[in-house]
């Protein structure tokens, strides 16, 4: 049986406020829930008979679950469409140190702010297994329900830092590289296998501040080359491609 109450608190997760008060996110569906519980043990779990009878070997720490019905489930769900099991779930406490940055490549995202584009880096990320992300002021929340949809379980295992950019990248002893209209060509660009990619805001690129610390600048051309396409690529389009050409040649 799922009480009001318990209603009133998983529905309090959507906003980011009762997020950092209870330091705790929403997650929804077999698949997503799946990909988190290795990870991590679930504070609450609300799932159907089905999905609890298929799972029961994975719950043996989760100490607070109810079993209920698909009414109960679309009264308490953050989506359109409601699937068999929610969980809330624990945010973590990263420990956070520039210097075990400085042998890896690192996403740093400068005010990416629809949560969507942020779940769908987030899963590039993790594909190319890029662990850190670094994420400026204005950024949006890694734990708004629908990037916790969209990311499909990279949450577990890429970390998100929330700091102050700039002043991370001038601590940091490694390239820093970053998208411009005006870079150069990433295809004849040295990359090296270790840095920090920036990836700017989707209407307003990279700010000011940090754009003075990236010290090699890129660009992804289009085809042909000077030919008239599209002003720009999504940032999160733009991520993917980036991303697999630095792996490609540093694998």
């Amino acid at each position: 049986m799922l009480s009001k109450a318990r209603i009133k608190w998983i529905k309090s997760l959507e906003m980011r406020k009762h997020r950092l008060q209870h330091n705790a996110f929403v997650a929804e569906g077999p698949k997503l829930v799946g990909e988190l519980l290795p990870y991590s043990t679930p504070l609450y779990i609300a799932a159907t008979k089905e999905w609890l009878a298929a799972n029961r070997h994975l719950l043996g720490a989760v100490r607070d679950i109810d079993e209920v019905g698909r009414e109960e489930l679309e009264r308490a769900s953050l989506l359109r469409t409601p699937q068999s099991v929610i969980a809330v779930m624990p945010i973590p406490n990263l420990n956070f140190q520039v210097a075990t940055l400085t042998s890896q490549l690192v996403l740093a995202l400068d005010g990416v702010q629809d949560p969507g584009n942020l779940g769908t880096i987030l899963r590039i990320a993790d594909w190319f297994g890029i662990r850190h992300i670094l994420c400026a002021e204005g950024t949006a929340d890694v734990y708004n329900p629908k990037c916790v949809q969209s990311c499909m379980g990279a949450l577990a295992r890429v970390e998100a830092h929330y700091c102050n950019l700039p002043e991370v990248l001038e601590m940091a002893q490694m390239p820093v590289f970053g998208t411009f209209l005006d870079g150069m060509d990433i295809y004849e660009e040295e990359l090296s296998g270790n840095g920090i990619i920036v990836m700017g805001n989707e209407g307003n690129g990279i700010s000011r501040d940090v754009a003075k610390l990236v010290n090699r600048r890129l660009y992804v051309p289009n085809f042909p080359k000077g030919s008239s396409t599209t002003e720009s690529l999504n940032v999160a389009v733009a991520t993917g491609i980036v991303c697999a050409e630095f792996r490609r040649r540093n694998p």
